[in-house]
């Protein structure tokens, strides 16, 4: 049910960000979360909670997969799971800037059905539902158009370009990018800011459900490092990488790319 789906999401995250923002400028408690994975913060897990409740108790019966709650098998067996990232960009978010988001989506049977990226600090909101299209803020986005991958703007982190990743034994002249939030990166391709976006590590779901959707449906194409389907809900909820682009640069970029 995305059409009723997405009104939901668009809440739940209207308050995440007014949350979120209530930290800004405040000291606030931070830890490293275990085995390297990454900072915390009080906001992050103020969010987290307050999207459960408001989630979870109009739809009792999905699933729930999240960055800050902790994973249970029970969600395997849900037809729909929530799959939240709290605070996308934690890093950036301790640091004071700006590019932060909360990102919100709803998995159907491993599909994508309903999608949010919200920016507060921006106030970027990103929405998809399925069948329905992508818009910011109300108008509709699209991917852009452009083939050539020589002369593309592509957001990747550096160590992708690296050239014994490119069969060509150098990676392609484009113009990279980058934002420390993955799901606002996705975004940024499926608004038309930048031509493709490409990450070849192990991605969590909670960092690309949404932006699946709301590519999808602005016209793009999105995989795994390796052309495959992304499938959401897995019993490990990582992805093995993702490429994302309008449909002729994307088969150039996975072209490009060594397996």
């Amino acid at each position: 049910m995305p059409a009723s789906d997405l009104p939901l999401l668009v809440e739940a995250a209207e308050e995440a960000g007014r949350i979120a923002t209530r930290y800004i400028g405040a000291p606030i408690e931070i830890r490293d979360k275990p085995d390297g994975a990454g900072p915390v913060t009080e906001a992050d897990l103020a969010v987290d909670a307050a999207l459960s409740q408001i989630l979870r108790a109009a739809r009792p019966d999905y699933g729930w997969l999240s960055e800050e709650s902790e994973d249970g098998a029970a969600r395997l067996d849900a037809e729909r799971v929530f799959i939240v990232d709290p605070i996308d960009g934690t890093r950036a978010f301790i640091d004071g800037d700006d590019i932060w988001a909360h990102s919100l989506a709803v998995a159907e049977r491993g599909v994508i059905t309903a999608a949010v990226i919200f920016l507060p600090m921006c106030d970027k909101m990103y929405t998809a539902a399925a069948g329905q299209g992508a818009a910011l803020n109300g108008a509709p986005i699209r991917v852009t158009d452009r083939a050539d991958l020589d002369g593309a703007s592509l957001l990747a982190a550096r160590p992708a370009l690296a050239a014994g990743l490119w069969r060509a034994g150098r990676a392609p002249q484009v113009t990279r990018g980058f934002r420390p939030s993955l799901a606002y990166r996705l975004a940024l391709v499926a608004e038309g800011r930048f031509d493709a976006m490409l990450t070849l590590r192990a991605s969590w779901e909670w960092d690309i459900a949404a932006g699946d959707l709301i590519l999808r449906e602005a016209g793009a194409v999105t995989s795994d490092r390796r052309a495959g389907p992304l499938v959401f809900n897995n019993p490990d909820p990582r992805l093995d990488g993702v490429l994302a682009a309008n449909p002729a640069l994307h088969g150039a970029l996975h072209a490009a790319l060594m397996d």
